[in-house]
């Protein structure tokens, strides 16, 4: 795990395939399995495959505890940055508008036994009357989510081959 003034990030060895791996990333409904912080409830589109492709995930904050007056609520995600098997990032659009302008996104390195899967929330792009409100998520959360990624993908889904 690092952290920086503007980014945090989680790194975990998964052995798996890069491209078993990116094929969870690029559904939405495997950013729903794989959610540590249960906040991510469900999605609502089909997997991506290009910068600017969208989904919308249906949020409730009340998992994190701290802002009991957002509730329930939709995010517009669209994809920052696609290279398949490589690196997969997004922005997301809520109930601020316009986006606050943080990124969301997975870096996967070939390595020994696997793939090297680095999770990471980068706000040096944020709006800067927002950014005093990172990380929203602790590096701990990010590291649940990789070991939910690696047991989501040990079981099976989604496989690259059942891919468009």
């Amino acid at each position: 795990m690092s952290r920086t003034d503007t980014r945090i990030d989680a790194t975990r060895l998964i052995p798996a395939p890069a491209a078993d791996v990116f094929a969870v990333l690029c559904d939405p409904q495997g950013h729903v399995a794989i959610d540590a912080t249960g906040m991510l409830q469900d999605a609502t589109g089909e997997p991506v495959s290009a910068v600017g492709d969208a989904f919308v995930v249906h949020m409730d904050r009340e998992a994190l505890g701290d802002r009991p007056d957002m509730g329930r609520y939709d995010v517009d995600v669209t994809i920052h940055d696609l290279e398949p098997d490589r690196r997969i990032s997004w922005t997301i659009v809520g109930t601020v508008r316009p986006g606050i302008g943080h990124v969301w996104g997975y870096e996967l390195e070939p390595a020994e036994g696997g793939t090297r899967v680095t999770s990471y929330c980068d706000w040096s792009e944020a709006r800067e009357d927002w950014k005093h409100v990172f990380p929203v998520v602790s590096e701990t959360a990010l590291r649940g989510t990789l070991g939910i990624l690696d047991r989501t993908v040990r079981r099976g889904y989604p496989r690259a081959a059942d891919r468009p």
